[in-house]
């Protein structure tokens, strides 16, 4: 069990997090730090914090309406490709050790964020030379990344916003909302197996979860107001933050 005063903590926590990574930030940068705050041991928290992400899905699902008219059929086609790679990452997680994988992410992140600094330029870069040749750049991003999203999660928004932003559209708001989407769903999926056979600490996971579903139907208002190239550059800001207190936080 825990408190009171802790449980709104985390509900605050997940409040600000869901606007944060609805918007096109990192969800984890706040919920997981939040989670290892009031005591929840780094494994457990991690399992707990994907679960408490199903709560993003609807809210930003409902936030995110105007941007997601017309893209029933493009999310139909590639969610699974993310719920796919999401299942592996589920399976790697509960049978293998993690240090490995952890050493990397810090340097998956920052990849992330440089991709992000560096996408209008590369975008047009994109569009002039690879136009033709590049048609698994999609998939192929889109599995990897479930992987990561299943086995750890931290991040893997700003890496599916990168790869969409340069694939998909360039758009900031509707790149964004799809992002979501595909996120959410393989969020749901990596919860139930977590659910199911990982430790998750059940009341902590209500508790982040109802704040980020208040939070993620706020933050895609955020990003529709504010200017794609600011909240591109503050998303990319986000991941090299996260990724330093990765190399510095203990295991």
């Amino acid at each position: 069990m825990i408190s009171v005063a802790n449980t709104f903590l985390l509900f605050g926590a997940g409040i600000i997090a869901g606007v944060i990574g609805s918007a096109g930030g990192i969800t984890s940068l706040i919920s997981y730090p939040a989670l290892l705050a009031i005591g929840i041991p780094p494994l457990p928290a991690n399992v707990t914090n994907a679960v408490a992400l199903m709560g993003s899905f609807p809210g930003s699902g409902l936030g995110s309406r105007p941007e997601l008219k017309g893209q029933g059929q493009w999310l139909r086609r590639w969610a699974p490709v993310a719920v796919a790679g999401a299942v592996v990452g589920v399976v790697l997680l509960l049978s293998t050790p993690d240090r490995i994988f952890n050493r990397i992410v810090p340097y998956l992140l920052v990849s992330a964020a440089l991709v992000l600094l560096a996408q209008p330029r590369i975008s047009r870069w994109h569009e002039s030379r690879l136009a033709r040749g590049n048609r698994y750049l999609l998939p192929v991003g889109l599995f990897v990344v479930g992987i990561y999203s299943g086995y750890f999660g931290a991040g893997s928004g700003i890496m599916i916003l990168a790869l969409l932003l340069l694939t998909v559209d360039r758009d900031f708001p509707r790149g964004n909302a799809l992002k979501n989407m595909i996120l959410g769903v393989a969020d749901v999926v990596t919860a139930i197996a977590f659910l199911l056979f990982g430790p998750v600490h059940v009341q902590a996971a209500l508790a982040v979860g109802g704040g980020l579903f208040v939070g993620s139907f706020m933050g895609p208002s955020v990003a529709r107001r504010v200017s794609g190239n600011v909240l591109r550059v503050l998303a990319a800001l986000l991941g090299f933050g996260l990724a330093v207190w990765l190399w510095v936080a203990p295991n």
